[in-house]
Formats: structure tokens, sequence, C-alpha cells
């Protein structure tokens, strides 16, 4: 193997295969090509991954799979079968490789038959004479029909073991359990979970959201055909998506940050670009509320790229999210490029149904750019879009009405005009259902403390918002 590069290499490769939307095994195959490393190594580098990511991944897939006794790799071992091909893990530990890197033997570089004989009960000839019989008339006479004899038996063993292999395809096949009607009321489900989450509280929604995914992921671990698939795991996607974001509005941040992961690991395998970009895009919303801003920001600009050819509702989302997240960052250039990227693509792009959780209407637009003019300290733009966007919501909306009444009172904190900007906080906070003041309303509440100067922090208009805040929801 030729002399390995650093890698800085690698991270090219993914930002240019990111930017050029090309699938993981392309990546793969740069990498390894023009790094010199070997295809294992590629596969982690491929994914941004460092050792201990691969090994904190490796092992949670075995958990999640209910591996009872799962082979205890580190990252030492894993570097020893990176680096050193006369180093190679064995049967059962391939097999769980390929799983993490949703790949075969031969994509990671450790060539063999390493099939499950659960899945292909087909037994390996020694050499092309040396047929283990007694193994394949067992494999065989399983599944006999009704009236075959083991004399019927083709005297060929090449013969007798493709026959194997196709009546064990055929069962395989045959063990599909979902049907293109069964995906159409799955797909129907999800409509109607999307349009009831707009106002639905967050903790009843995860429940439904929970249950329902489970059943989807019954479906989903037993072999199907490729396109019923792909369409489970956009599903999946979908609906993992609107769990880790009722756990973010309910506080819950690591599990959030844990589902959202998953949510991307199922867009992925799913190869739908459109719904790539979906789960980043929402993903980024994460972090833009509880920190670090450059992680939205990386998100939300990622999820722009993969759509930086299309005209799409999601395209505008990811621009307005990565403009709101940039101008909170203090970055007016780069805020306001996004926003101008944004307005474009919203105004090319068809829009689908109003109520529905991943649509993007104008009332949506409007509450970014509403982000983007308060934190940029433009308060007369921020209170038109903030007036007009709420003109544009419904009574049943969640809590989008009240983080906009929350950004008006930034905007008055920001002009340290503090009377009216803690009473303007308070109400909106009380005026939210009880179901709704969760832990992201509270946060949001907060940021208009947070605009106001220090000396001011400590006046009794404050004092009497933090005591609102620390109420407990329902008691007024």
């Amino acid at each position: 193997m030729s002399e390995q590069h650093r890698p800085s290499c690698a991270k090219r490769w993914r930002e240019h295969a990111t930017a050029e939307q090309w699938p993981v095994e392309r990546t793969v195959d740069a990498i390894h090509s023009c790094c010199g490393v070997s295809r294992l190594r590629a596969h982690r580098l491929a994914r941004g991954w460092t050792l201990g990511t691969a090994v904190d991944e490796f092992h949670r897939m075995c958990s999640e799979a209910g591996v009872t006794s799962p082979p205890k790799v580190d990252e030492d071992q894993l570097a020893l079968w990176e680096k050193r091909a006369d180093r190679r893990p064995r049967a059962t530990t391939v097999d769980l490789l390929c799983r993490l890197y949703r790949t075969d033997s031969q994509g990671i570089g450790l060539v063999g038959d390493y099939r499950r004989s659960s899945q292909l009960e087909v037994p390996i000839p020694r050499s092309p004479s040396g047929y283990v019989q007694e193994n394949a008339v067992r494999g065989l006479s399983a599944d006999r029909s009704e009236g075959d004899t083991i004399t019927d038996l083709p005297a060929d063993p090449i013969e007798r073991m493709a026959g194997a292999v196709r009546r064990s395809v055929d069962r395989t096949l045959a063990s599909t359990s979902v049907s293109n009607g069964q995906l159409d009321l799955l797909d129907e489900r999800l409509l109607w979970l999307r349009t009831q989450y707009i106002s639905t509280p967050p903790e009843a929604m995860l429940g439904v959201l929970l249950a329902d995914l489970e059943e989807v992921r019954t479906l989903a671990a037993e072999r199907q055909p490729a396109a019923a698939q792909v369409r489970l795991s956009e599903t999946i996607a979908l609906l993992a998506t609107l769990v880790a974001d009722c756990l973010m509005k309910l506080g819950r941040l690591r599990q959030s940050r844990a589902w959202y992961a998953t949510a991307r690991t199922a867009a992925d395998d799913s190869g739908n670009v459109e719904i790539r970009a979906r789960v980043r895009a929402q993903a980024a919303m994460l972090p833009y509320y509880y920190g670090p801003l450059e992680s939205a920001i990386s998100l939300a600009r990622e999820a722009r790229l993969l759509l930086r050819h299309r005209f799409s509702a999601t395209g505008a989302f990811a621009a307005a999210a990565e403009a709101r997240a940039l101008a909170r960052q203090g970055d007016t250039p780069g805020a306001e490029e996004a926003l101008r990227n944004a307005r474009g693509v919203f105004e090319r792009c068809e829009h689908g149904p109003v109520e529905d959780a991943f649509a993007f209407p104008e009332r949506r637009l409007l509450l970014y750019l509403s982000g983007v003019h308060t934190f940029l300290g433009r308060s007369r733009q921020a209170r038109e879009v903030q007036q007009r966007a709420l003109s544009l919501y419904p009574s049943h909306s969640g809590i989008d009405p009240a983080l906009l009444r929350l950004e008006q009172a930034i905007c008055l904190a920001q002009e340290r005009n503090l009377t009216e900007a803690c009473r303007l906080a308070g109400a909106a906070y009380l005026q939210a259902s009880p179901a709704h003041r969760t832990t992201i309303l509270g946060a949001r509440a907060r940021h208009v403390i947070e605009a106001l100067p220090p000396s001011m922090r400590s006046a009794r208009a404050v004092r009497e918002l933090g005591e609102i805040l620390a109420l407990p929801p329902g008691t007024v």
C-alpha cells in the first residue's frame, strides 16, 4: 500500500462528496485510492468518525441489534485491523463490521464468505470435488417437496449446491412481510401524524410517535424488497426526526441528540436527498437553541448544499435556518447572503399543505426572518415581520406564536425597555397552554433577560419574570 495521506485529505474528500451528493461507497473508493488506506479505514474516514466514535457506534449497534455476546472491540484493536492485512477479525466480527458500515466483506476489504448460516443454509465445499455430502443432504432434505426421495438428488455436488442456494434464496424472497398496500397505509398514517404534530403537545405526541416507530422498525428488521426497504427507511427517518424534536422541546437534550443521529442514519440509508437534507436542517434546531451555534450553522449549511441545485421547501428552510444561526452569531454578511438564498428558493419552490410538520409556509419563513432581524439589531424590520407572521398563524399552532412574541420582547430588551420586555415575555409564556410550556419555551424566555445589560438584571420586573418561569406548568 502506498504512503498514507493525512486525515485532512480524507476530510477534503468528504466535503467534496457532500457537495457532489456522492453515495458513501463512492467516497470510500476515493479515500481508499487517494489516501493509501485500507478499505476498512476508508469507511470510517468517509463518515468522519474517529476511532473512538467508530467503537462507540459499533457497541451501540450491537446493543440495539440484541447481540448477546458482542466482540470486545476497542480503539487499538480496530486500528490494528485497519492497518495490518495479516490481522483479521473473526467471521462473526466481520459480519458486525459489515452491518456497522452497511456494506459486505469485500466492501471493507475482508473478502471471504461470511454469510450467516441463519440466512442462507448452504454448506461450503472444501474443494470442487471434496463437497461435504452429509451437509448437502441435510440442507436439501429439509425443503424437499412431498414425494421426493434421497435417490432423486443430483449426483453432481455443484448441482446439489446450486439447488440448495436457489431454494434458500426463494425462501428468503418469499418471507417478505409487507405489501404495497401496507406501505401506502403507513404513508397515510405518517401524513396524519405530521398534521397532528403542529398543535399536539410534545409529551402527548411522543408516545404516539414511539408506538408507530416500533411498528415500522419491526417491518424494517425483516428482509424486504429494495423498494420497500427504501420507503421504510424514509418513514423511520421522518418519525425519528419528530421524536427528536419532541425530546428537544421537553429539554431532554442528550436523547434528542441521539434520536437526530438515528434519523440521519435512516435518511442516509434511504438515499432520498430531500429527506437527508430535511433531517439535517431540523437537527440544526437543537444547537440553535442550546448551543453550540457552530453546529447549527454546519448542519443547516450541509442541508442547503445537498439541495443547492433544487428549489424545494426544505432548501428554503435550510437556508433560513443558516441565516438565523449566523445572525445570532453576529455574522451580518453571512446572514444576509443566506437570507437572500432562502427568499430566492422560497419564491421558486412549490408549497405543500400548511398543516404539516415538514411544510415551510410563509409564516414559518417569517418566523426565521424575525430571528435574523432580531439578532442583527434591526428592531423595526423585526416588528414588521413578527406582526405579519402572527396574523398568519391560526389559534392552534403550538409554540410558534409564543416564540414570535418572545422575540418581540427580545427587541424591547435590546432597546433597554426593561419593564415592557419582561411584561411581554411573561404574558407570552403564560398564554401558552400548560402542556406547551416546556423547557424550550422557558429557555427562550430567559433569552429576554440575557438580552438586557447586566446592570438591569436585578430590577423588580426581571425578578418577577424569573418567578413566572420558575412556576411548574399548569399552576397558573
